[in-house]
């Protein structure tokens, strides 16, 4: 039987059983070095409350702290919220990993 990916779908190699985890949106359990992975940093407030904090603050040079979660998705859930798209055949062939997106100042840059 002919194989679709040079991994199978999976990142473990010769390491037998992975952990399973659990899908962000379905639940559903999947291994975790097939899931899709994707780390969120984000600030504990809104973006409208910060200058209200920052006036209200007694110190003046305190930093916010940020929320870090590490989400996993399924394949089909992933595909479906257009976190991966599928590939064509000389596409996948292609190892290098994607353009990351670049932030300047909480703002998107083309790089």
């Amino acid at each position: 039987m002919p194989k679709k990916r040079r991994n199978r779908g999976r990142a473990k190699k010769n390491a037998g059983r992975k952990r399973r985890v659990p899908c962000e949106q379905s639940g559903k359990l999947v291994p975790k070095d097939k899931a899709i992975k994707r780390y969120m940093v984000r600030n504990i407030v809104n973006t409208a409350a910060i200058s209200d904090l920052k006036e209200a603050s007694v110190y003046s040079e305190y930093t916010l702290p940020k929320i870090y979660h590490k989400m996993y998705y399924c394949v089909g859930t992933a595909c479906h919220r257009r976190i991966v798209r599928s590939r064509s055949k000389t596409e996948m062939k292609n190892r290098q990993p994607p353009p990351r997106r670049r932030y300047n100042d909480g703002k998107k840059s083309s790089k």
